[in-house]
């Protein structure tokens, strides 16, 4: 157990490659209670996250999800403060918009602070992390093991379910939302539940995914999984003053016709496309590199590795990085500097494993 920005948070139950394999072959289910829930309700809910998004929110649909940046250009530069899922939930009986947003834990104290001081009138907005709680189930059993915690027409429900959309069902007797987005290349759901039920939904999904392989599992396997499937990480790829589009972010802005904070800035570095970009490296070896490991390519430093770890799925360590433009090219050799021994790479598509097909 380890503190995780205030939550004590297990890096692993048993072993993080247990953990990893049994989310690949079978299911693995996450505690990700610490990722912040806020809701955004009222007649105006809707614009005002339009006017504060990175992906246009004007047109979503009741039960869509998005990926989303929240920028800020408070401080005259503007920035990522964090990337979020946004999504429209059931509207009120008078048909008054609900929205949700799931942030960051390391972020959602500033996010929370920077909406608070943004809300107009004809908008609430509650951070419903403490009351609620979060469960990830993932893999290729995920699906069948919680509907069958469920009845008939909320399992066909949850089965229905497309990637990035969200519904509302009953599973293991308790109300839940319901979405389908995962960060681990598999798929899944996400499971909000009252915080007071939260245990007993745990046990009951654990209990029926046992003895089909389901394992508990912790950050390690979380973030080995999340690097297999190339998904940047806030702190580690993007950061606060990160171009999204270097790095693959591109689908999570709507600059036409719209304004939101640092949208001039945000267009202008898509019309750019220079410095750094992120590539994938692959290794010969199990020796992993780690953030921050410098690249070269014979005396040159071309780049710094931003995620690496061993890769349970491929057998070999992977990272990814910045590196200049012209290394980019898959099939480039690189060498990263491992504790001052060079440890060679090659630049690898990512991402490194895709589920519909073998590992990359």
């Amino acid at each position: 157990m380890v503190d995780f920005a205030g939550w004590q948070m297990p890096v692993q139950y048993a072993s993080i490659v247990a953990e990893h394999m049994a989310t690949r072959r079978a299911a693995g289910m996450f505690d990700v209670s610490h990722m912040g829930r806020l809701s955004i309700g009222g007649p105006r809910s809707v614009e005002w996250l339009e006017s504060l998004l990175t992906r246009r929110v004007a047109d979503i649909e009741v039960g869509r999800v998005r990926y989303t940046l929240v920028t800020s250009d408070a401080g005259g530069t503007p920035i990522v403060l964090d990337d979020a899922l946004v999504a429209r939930d059931t509207d009120a009986p008078d048909g008054t918009p609900r929205m949700g947003l799931v942030v960051n834990a390391s972020n959602r104290d500033r996010v929370v602070a920077w909406l608070e001081e943004r809300v107009p009138a004809g908008v609430s907005f509650v951070d419903r992390t403490l009351e609620t709680a979060m469960i990830a189930v993932q893999g290729p059993l995920a699906i069948e093991i919680v509907v069958g915690l469920c009845n008939t027409t909320d399992a066909d429900r949850i089965r229905r379910l497309k990637n990035y959309w969200a519904t509302s069902a009953v599973v293991a007797g308790q109300p839940a939302a319901v979405s389908r987005t995962g960060y681990t290349g598999e798929d899944g759901v996400e499971l909000v539940v009252d915080a007071r039920v939260a245990t007993a939904v745990w046990e009951a999904i654990h209990a029926a995914g046992a003895t089909r392989g389901l394992l508990a599992c912790g950050l390690g396997a979380r973030d080995t999984l999340r690097l297999e499937a190339g998904m940047p990480l806030y702190g580690h790829e993007l950061r606060e003053q990160t171009d999204p589009f270097a790095i693959g972010l591109g689908l999570a802005f709507n600059l036409d016709g719209r304004s939101f904070p640092g949208a001039d800035h945000y267009a202008a570095l898509q019309a750019r496309q220079a410095g750094r970009c992120r590539v994938g490296l692959r290794f010969d070896s199990k020796r992993s590199c780690r953030e921050g490991d410098a690249l070269l390519q014979g005396d040159r430093p071309v780049g710094v590795v931003t995620s690496g770890s061993f890769a349970p799925s491929l057998g070999t360590a992977v990272a990814m990085a910045m590196v200049d433009r012209d290394v980019a090219v898959p099939g480039t050799p690189l060498d990263a500097v491992i504790r001052d021994t060079r440890a060679p790479a090659v630049v690898t598509p990512l991402p490194f494993y895709r589920r519909d097909r073998s590992p990359a």
